[in-house]
C-alpha cells in the first residue's frame, strides 16, 4: 500500500474536458449555496468517500 502524503501539504486536481453545460449547472449549484465551486466540490467528493466508507469499500479515514 503507497505511502500517505502529509495532511498538511494540499495536492492540486485539474480536471480537463468537463462539459461545458456539466460545469454550468456545477457553477449555478455553488452559487445557490453561496459556495466557490471549489467548496462544492469538496463536499461532494468528501461526501462520497465517507458513503463508501460505511459501505466497507474504503478503509475508514483516520
Amino acid at each position: 500500500m503507497p505511502k500517505r502524503p502529509p495532511e498538511d501539504k494540499p495536492a492540486n486536481l485539474n480536471l480537463r474536458n468537463i462539459p461545458r453545460n456539466t460545469f454550468y449547472r456545477l457553477k449555478m449549484a455553488a452559487a445557490a449555496e453561496q459556495r466557490t465551486v471549489k467548496d462544492l466540490i469538496l463536499a461532494l467528493i468528501e461526501e462520497k468517500l465517507l458513503d463508501l466508507e460505511k459501505k466497507g469499500i474504503l478503509p475508514k479515514s483516520k
